[in-house]
């Protein structure tokens, strides 16, 4: 398993039943059985599932009585938004200069059937 943070959240975001935890998570707490129950697959596997999301810092599992809730911590989410924003601005930038590029490369054309 990777060591860095990034890479822990990313490979814990892999999986699709992880993503759907995770998006069942942002209604709200949610214990276990809440969380497996659209799953057709077993209890230890959904556990698994939860033990990679809550090693990662993606889920922090609580404790009341006998109900131990799950529920979502969003700051691995914020670090990816902040990786990510690098990258957002760097394609935005590049598609304001192809607007640019595109708009002069009309306006040339638009020129030079005027002048036909």
């Amino acid at each position: 398993m990777p060591n860095d943070r990034l890479s822990t959240t990313f490979a814990a975001l892999a999986d699709p039943t992880r993503r759907a935890i995770l998006a069942r998570l942002t209604a709200g707490e949610a214990t276990v059985s809440e969380l497996a129950e659209p799953f057709e697959m077993s209890m230890p596997a959904v556990s698994k599932h939860l033990k990679v999301l809550e090693r990662a810092g993606l889920i922090e599992r609580g404790r009341q009585a006998q109900w131990r809730p799950c529920r979502l911590e969003t700051a691995p989410l914020r670090e990816i938004d902040d990786w990510l924003e690098r990258y957002r601005r760097f394609w935005e930038a590049s598609f304001d200069r192809l607007d640019a590029y595109l708009k002069n490369l009309q306006r040339e054309e638009n020129s030079s059937v005027r002048k036909k």
